[in-house]
């Protein structure tokens, strides 16, 4: 009997926990990842810089590269710096926008990426995207998926509160976003990935069931563990639909439509994930996500990010252009501006203000 199989994409190493960063040197040379220590380390002004100075010594053949922003200039830029070096690998040191330019960069070079964030704010640290700002607004590019992922519990206690929650956001608009899979696949023949449906929609279901906060390590090692799911989630499928549906065409409307007032992205996609539950007919399950989102402090309403009601609409309305070619509750339903304001209504209604 044959035994069929596939290989699946991942990291070679996951490691969170308390002080994963003081190992980090002897973790990639126990892995094979770099013998040699010629690591190439990307850092941004702020928290990987704070940094440097702890994990300098353990890391002696390292080369330090600041990055300025998270642009798609500032990645060609990083790549060009490399160029003249010969490194075993880039280690991204920093948030979600350093990142997504060490991921670039190390595709344009063709050298493996070690992820190494100080936050958790999206799941964007493990996926085989990068999402960097550009002359037309913001792009995404296809790019290999980290080699190793490295999260120290420790540092992410320290990051600002902010960007943890709004990890908590994004992991948690997995289910939804799996619900319009499902949707696609009943309407329009889309074919499901399963195994990628499943790690996703498992990852948004631990940290939706989960009883802690963000100030207990066993919370926060599983919303970790969510993000890195979800990232790896994408690279099976093959692209962003284990993660992405109509939360984050939401989000992405938010970031079109009002660009300098636009909430941090896994802000908007849990917002986006308890309207569009509600959108379905999940009456129930829009309720609990909501409530789940603002015990963590999280917002459910519009208003919470600065946002008035008939903004909301306008983005709920204009959502659907800005993923031409993705079915999700929001194309299946079609909504006109006057549907849209009376469903918002009964939304604010059910989930109460």
């Amino acid at each position: 009997m044959p035994v069929l199989t596939r290989l699946i994409p991942s990291p070679v190493v996951v490691d969170i926990r308390a002080g994963a960063l003081d190992d980090l040197g002897c973790v990639l040379a126990d892995e094979r990842i770099s013998h040699s220590g010629k690591l190439a380390v990307a850092v941004s002004g702020g928290s990987g810089a704070r940094l440097r100075e702890r994990i300098a010594p353990s890391l002696p053949g390292a080369t330090w590269f600041e990055v300025g922003g998270g642009t798609l200039d500032d990645a060609v830029r990083l790549a060009g710096e490399m160029k003249a070096g010969h490194f075993d690998a880039l280690v991204g040191l920093g948030g979600g926008k350093i990142i997504d330019c060490a991921k670039f960069a190390a595709a344009r070079v063709g050298l493996p990426l070690v992820a190494v964030p100080t936050n958790l704010a999206h799941d964007g640290l493990c996926s085989p995207v990068a999402t960097l700002d550009n002359d037309a607004g913001r792009g995404s590019y296809g790019v290999p998926n980290p080699i190793a992922v490295v999260i120290d519990l420790d540092v992410i206690r320290r990051a600002p509160v902010r960007f943890v929650r709004a990890g908590i956001g994004d992991a948690v608009s997995n289910i939804s976003a799996i619900r319009d899979w499902e949707l696609a696949h009943a309407v329009k023949g889309e074919k499901i990935d399963g195994l990628a449906a499943a790690m996703a929609r498992q990852a948004g279901e631990a940290v939706l069931r989960h009883p802690g906060g963000i100030t207990d390590n066993d919370f926060l090692q599983v919303l970790a563990e969510a993000l890195v799911l979800s990232g790896i989630a994408m690279s099976v499928s093959g692209d962003s639909r284990p993660s992405s549906g109509a939360c984050h065409e939401i989000n992405h409307a938010f970031d079109l439509l009002y660009p300098e007032r636009a909430a941090a992205h896994g802000e908007q996609c849990g917002l986006g994930a308890a309207f569009a539950m509600y959108l379905r007919g999940a009456h129930e399950e829009s309720a609990y996500m909501a409530a789940v989102l603002r015990r963590h402090g999280l917002p459910v309403l519009p208003k919470e990010i600065g946002f008035t009601p008939e903004e909301f609409v306008r983005v709920v309305e204009y959502a659907p252009r800005t993923r031409p070619g993705r079915y999700t509750i929001l194309e299946h339903l079609d909504l006109n501006t006057d549907q849209i304001k009376d469903i918002y209504a009964d939304y604010v209604k059910a989930i109460g203000s």
